[in-house]
């Protein structure tokens, strides 16, 4: 008995020898330095140690062989090292730094490449560094980029510009093609309200400027956002962010991940936003312009071999803000009679003039605004590894739901109460590339990719009230004094049923070729074809009923029936050549020409009349447009850490797709139409500095010059509605003038961009990590928000100063933030209201915001 127990206690003995061995090491980066305070821990279980100041460290370890070691450090990526068997002698773990500037790597050639050698003017924000300074949606990211423009009254009247082109400025006419391409993980994404919806585990976003279309698969005139976002790890990871701010401001966000079976790893990231508003309406004494969201997104990624990864994603983003009323920012006499100016109307029908303050942030509107919408989709990616490079299958299917409602007179009075453009979108898209290297001096891509749509303009609303008689009529006398007729406009409307099916398909590929030691050449082409029908049917209701040919001619004045269809196609073949020089690793000079193309336009806002009261369907559908671009750049890496970057391109359009406004009511959504030729040229230069992990300074600065060198048939401005002109000795009221020589709307010739973060090393509780300030500043000088330039309708410049200070670890970050530090008082936009009779409203930046973020991975 003794001697069993004697046995049992050797072997219990040996046992714990055997599974508690020590194991020890250093911890260095890439040039041999020790890391210290870095975190080792063992993989599946909660052992963990702290690396001394020398980066060595000891932990007990008591798994079975093999097991690996986690080890992470602020300012290095994470690295998982396995442990095939124990040894006396210390382990050598070497970490990678993630955050040396020049050594971003990126993937808008379809491969991966670091970013300085890619002969592309290119920024690269890193998630991380996205979400630190505030941005979780592209409209806050553009802050950090100036040749990106963003500019929204809501979701869906959304324009995205970079360098000032791309879509049209103003009221989304759904018949335009964006010429920004706005890409997820490869899935081409349609809709410009794609742009509102909260980011979700991005990695890292690539922003790209001039023409693309031989390197992506829709058209990309003027630039494309690539969106990379994290992809699940079979090691569980997860995390959390908690942020809270004035205006009751609530965001978390949480992420899990973590291996389901062998080969399969998934993920499940959540996403929630939710802010009071900032604009109070007097009427219903409630908040407006607030938030109100909600994003899903699941992740399934299968890697049953180094050849092959096939992921499939799906999401979701719900929004029910609270509304995004435009506030009564002035009022400017016309050049019509005295009869139809502003002021007079409003005191004909007994009101008075409407307070004019913006920033008092208050409306006094009788329609409830409302724009709530869902958007997401499904996609499954598959990478396959053939020779040396990969073919790439990209399947996708998106939805985006539209359900707004506007009081388009922007006040209290009932002209134009109601303006609801309920829309459903379905895309289904499929793209098929090999990118890598063909042989040692020639690497490449080439690739088809077909986008099919089917957009709904579902009972699309327009009403007027019952005082909008005296904003149409032009005199009190003969047949115009009978709008007065008690309730001859009273809830008279349009509901528009449409719908735009189109097909987009192409073939594109670009080269990489070293044909001389380190000179490139990049030849690219790219074949599109374009198809789009139209089926458009608007049809009238309310109002007085009558039989009366007189008044029923006056409500045909304000709105009338209307139908048409059209069918629509066209192909283009183009291309870019760019040669690029790049003698060593810190220099890169570049020159490039590109031809462009952005697909033929159809109207589906309502067409001005013909003389029969006919839809004048010569204006049904609108000529593509024909871009050349031109563009000279160099990146160099002048000293360790710092980066600088010079850009200047030059670029014309033909017939450039622009939204006009008809002096028509029945169209105030407006109608698309072609300027003759427009340009725009500038110069970007840009530089990074980090000295080690102690200070990181970026700052840009863009030069923008965008004019429209022929454009004849512009709409008047506001301040000259009404306009007359000697036509045959006759005074005759006209519609339209000459706007050649005049600015594109949204382009500032100045955009600023900057930022700071100064770090040291410290401990809060039990983490180890840095203690940081941090503060990046934005300026925009003066631009007009008009299609054709106006003297009243033009944005202030401003700037804007947003910081923070905190704490940061690898698992443990909180940090107090404000945005609009300096509480700048500044618009987005101006718009003319329906009907051109002087009144002018804006869409206001937001106010000072502050609050606290806390971060938390595990």
């Amino acid at each position: 008995m003794k001697k069993s127990i004697l046995i049992l206690l050797s072997f219990l003995l040996t046992a714990s020898f055997t599974f508690a061995q020590s194991i020890t090491g250093t911890i260095k980066n890439t040039n041999g330095t020790p890391v210290p305070k870095a975190t080792v821990k063992i993989r599946g279980t909660k052992i963990s140690t702290i690396a001394d100041e020398k980066g060595f460290f000891s932990i007990d370890s008591k798994q079975e062989l093999p097991f690996f070691l986690q080890v992470s450090s602020v300012g290095y990526k994470a690295q998982d090292f396995q442990i095939l068997k124990l040894q006396e002698a210390p382990f050598e773990l070497v970490l990678v730094e993630s955050e040396l500037l020049d050594e971003i790597v990126v993937t808008s050639r379809r491969r991966v490449e670091v970013l300085q050698d890619v002969p592309i003017a290119i920024t690269v924000i890193g998630g991380q560094a996205a979400e630190n300074a505030g941005a979780f949606n592209v409209n806050r990211l553009k802050e950090l980029v100036p040749s990106v423009q963003l500019y929204a009254s809501n979701a869906r009247n959304t324009t995205l510009n970079i360098r000032g082109l791309g879509s049209t400025f103003g009221l989304t006419n759904d018949g335009i093609d964006p010429g920004v391409g706005f890409y997820v993980d490869g899935v081409y994404q349609a809709r410009p309200a794609a742009t509102s919806t909260d980011f979700l585990d991005i990695e890292r976003i690539e922003i790209l400027r001039g023409p693309q279309g031989t390197l992506f698969g829709k058209n990309t005139t003027a630039g494309a956002f690539n969106i990379t976002t994290t992809k699940p790890t079979q090691i569980p990871t997860a995390k959390v962010e908690l942020s809270f701010g004035n205006y009751n401001f609530i965001q978390a966000k949480t992420s899990v991940s973590g291996g389901v079976a062998k080969n399969l790893a998934a993920k499940l990231s959540i996403s929630g936003t939710q802010r009071d508003g900032t604009i109070w309406n007097t009427r219903e004494e409630r908040k407006y312009s607030g938030q109100n969201n909600l994003g899903f997104k699941g992740q399934l990624y299968y890697t049953p071999s180094d050849k092959l990864q096939v992921l499939l994603s799906s999401d979701v983003s719900i929004q029910h803000p609270a509304g995004y009323p435009l506030v009564i920012a002035g009022v400017t006499p016309t050049e019509r009679s005295a009869y139809r100016q502003y002021a007079k109307i409003i005191s004909d029908l007994g009101y008075q003039q409407p307070k004019i303050d913006p920033f008092s942030r208050e409306i006094s509107t009788n329609t409830p605004w409302k724009q709530d919408q869902s958007i997401g989709g499904i996609s499954v990616n598959v990478d396959y590894k053939i020779g040396n490079g990969t073919l790439t299958s990209t399947t996708a299917w998106r939805f985006w739901n539209w359900d707004p409602t506007n009081d388009r007179d922007f006040s209290e009075f009932s002209a134009l109460t109601k303006s609801q453009g309920n829309s459903r979108h379905d895309q289904y898209s499929q793209e098929v590339r090999y990118a890598g290297n063909l042989t040692e001096k020639v690497s490449g891509v080439i690739g088809v990719f077909a986008l099919a749509q089917n957009l709904k303009g579902l009972a699309q609303t327009e009403e007027v009230g019952k005082d909008q008689w005296r904003f149409v009529q032009t005199s009190a006398t003969g047949a115009q004094a009978l709008y007065s007729t008690p309730g001859l406009l009273d809830g008279f409307g349009i509901k528009t049923n449409s719908t735009i099916k189109s097909l987009s398909a192409a073939v594109f590929a670009q080269a990489d070729w070293e044909f001389i030691e380190h000179l490139h050449v990049l030849p690219g082409l790219r074949f599109t074809y374009d198809k789009k029908d139209v089926d458009y049917d608007r049809v009238t209701y309310g109002g007085l009923q009558t039989t009366d040919a007189a008044l029923l001619a006056l409500k045909a004045a304000v709105y009338s029936n209307q139908q048409f269809a059209t069918s629509t196609n066209n192909n283009n073949l183009s291309g870019n050549l760019t040669l690029s020089y790049r003698p060593t690793t810190k220099l890169n000079v570049y020159g490039n020409y590109s031809t462009a193309y952005k697909p033929v336009g159809v109207n589906v806002g309502g067409l001005p009349t013909t003389s029969t009261g006919e839809a004048d369907l010569s204006l049904a559908v609108v000529k593509p447009e024909y871009v050349q671009h031109y563009e000279l750049g160099v990146k160099t890496k002048p000293l360790k850490g710092f980066l600088l970057n010079v850009t200047g391109f030059n670029t014309d359009i033909k017939d450039y797709q622009t939204n006009v406004q008809s002096p028509q009511l029945g169209v105030n959504r407006g109608y698309l139409a072609n300027a003759e030729k427009v340009n725009v040229k500038g110069l970007e230069v840009d530089g990074s500095y980090q000295l080690e992990k102690f200070l990181t300074l970026n700052a840009a600065v863009a030069y923008l010059d965008g004019k429209y060198v022929k454009f004849t048939n512009a709409p008047l401005p506001l301040e000259e509605t009404g306009h007359t002109e000697l036509v045959n000795n006759v005074a005759t009221q006209v519609a339209f003038k000459d706007a050649s020589g005049g600015r594109i709307p949204g382009i500032s010739k100045w955009n600023v961009s900057g930022g700071a973060e100064f770090s040291v090393a410290g401990g809060l509780a039990t983490q180890n990590g840095r203690y940081f300030i941090a503060g990046d500043a934005s300026y925009r000088s003066e631009y007009s928000s008009n299609p054709t330039p106006s003297k009243v309708l033009n944005v202030d410049g401003y700037a804007l100063l947003n910081a923070r200070i905190g704490f940061k670890s690898d698992k443990f970050s909180v940090f107090a933030w404000s945005r609009n530090l300096g509480n700048t008082k500044y618009y987005e936009q101006l718009q003319a209201a329906a009907g051109n009779s002087g009144l002018y409203a804006g869409v206001l930046g937001d106010p000072r915001t502050y609050g606290v973020t806390l971060r938390y991975a595990f």
